[in-house]
């Protein structure tokens, strides 16, 4: 199944400030998911966050919060968002497939993940816009998500099957500001 924008919605989930510094390899997770808010951005994707125990690990971060319209960001204390219940309120949550990046890998995105295909809902991970303290946990993390039904992808494939056809005056601009270079 291919991922379609109008039917798709890309949730970020704990890229805060106090919690970055401690995930492996933060800085590359960082910019690919900045990279892949921006696109889904141009394409007509909406975008929306979360933030986990904002009070003890931080607000978003500039870099991604900057990118996201006002009421686009919601708090969660649960690991899952499903379990929060904080995702009705958030731009796109409505739509069946859901794109996922963040962190931590092998938990709040795990948990929501999984909850989210409970819900009946299409889960697709964004295996290079996703991290974990220790890479060993996103890996099995990633494996699990796998054998339960989730979709591992990268930012690319997201990006190529949005857009889904070259001949567009989108495609073109979409290549020449993400695709030529990275």
């Amino acid at each position: 199944m291919l991922i379609d924008a109008p039917r798709s919605m890309l949730l970020v989930l704990d890229m805060q400030e106090r919690m970055l510094p401690a995930i492996h390899d933060h800085a590359h997770v960082t910019a690919n998911v900045v990279w892949l808010i921006r696109a889904a951005q141009k394409i007509g994707v909406p975008v929306a966050a979360v933030e986990q125990y904002p009070k003890g690990l931080g607000r978003t971060t500039p870099a991604i919060k900057a990118l996201l319209p006002k009421g686009a960001i919601a708090a969660k204390n649960h690991f899952s968002c499903v379990a929060a219940r904080c995702l009705p309120p958030l731009p796109g949550a409505d739509r069946p497939q859901i794109v996922i990046a963040g962190i931590e890998t092998h938990v709040c995105l795990l948990q929501t993940a999984l909850e989210l295909m409970e819900e009946g809902k299409e889960v697709y991970v964004v295996a290079d816009c996703v991290g974990s303290r220790r890479e060993s946990d996103r890996e099995l993390a990633l494996a699990r998500m796998r054998q339960e039904g989730a979709r591992i992808v990268s930012r690319e494939m997201v990006v190529f099957e949005w857009l889904g056809d070259a001949d567009t005056p989108l495609f073109t601009d979409v290549s020449r500001e993400f695709l030529k270079e990275n």
